[in-house]
C-alpha cells in the first residue's frame, strides 16, 4: 500500500463519519416530534458501515494466504436503517395530534445516546483528518530527503 492510498482511506471515513453526523442530525431535530398513528411516527435512523477491501497488488492466486494479504481500502456506508425498537405512546388527550383513544406517539430517539454518539463521530472525522495532515507531512519529508 502506497501512501498515496491514504488520502483515499481517509477520504472514505470523513465522508462516513459526514453521512453519521448527518442522520444524528435528523434524529435530534425529530426527537419531539409527534403522531397520532404508530405507522406515522419518526424513527431514529443508524448508518450502516462496511469495510472495502483490496487486494494487496500481485496476481489473485500469488499466495497462499490471499485472505491475510488484503488490505483495507476505506469505508462506505451500505445504507441506513430504522430503529425498530417501540415507540412512546403518552396518554395526553388534550394534545392536538391525540388519536381517537388520547394517545399520541413521539419517536425512539434516546437524545442523551444520540449526542455521545455525535461526539464520537466528530473525533472519528477528527482522526481522519490529521491522518491526512501526518501523511502530507511525511510526503513532504520524503521530498526534501534529496536536498
Amino acid at each position: 500500500m502506497s501512501l498515496s492510498n491514504v488520502f483515499n482511506i481517509a477520504g472514505s471515513g470523513m465522508s462516513a463519519q459526514s453521512t453519521r453526523l448527518n442522520t444524528i442530525s435528523s434524529n435530534i431535530a425529530n426527537a419531539e416530534t409527534v403522531s397520532s398513528s404508530v405507522d406515522q411516527t419518526y424513527r431514529a435512523r443508524h448508518p450502516v458501515f462496511a469495510t472495502m477491501l483490496q487486494q494487496a497488488g500481485g496476481a489473485p492466486n500469488e499466495s497462499l494466504f490471499a485472505e491475510q494479504d488484503q488490505a483495507g481500502a476505506g469505508v462506505q456506508v451500505l445504507g441506513i436503517v430504522e430503529d425498530q425498537s417501540e415507540l412512546q405512546a403518552r396518554y395526553e388527550p388534550n394534545h392536538p395530534a391525540a388519536n381517537a383513544d388520547g394517545y399520541v406517539y413521539y419517536p425512539n430517539v434516546n437524545v442523551v445516546e444520540e449526542m455521545a454518539d455525535m461526539i464520537s463521530a466528530s473525533r472519528s472525522f477528527q482522526t481522519n483528518a490529521e491522518l491526512m495532515n501526518t501523511a502530507k507531512s511525511m510526503l513532504q519529508k520524503v521530498l526534501t530527503l534529496g536536498q
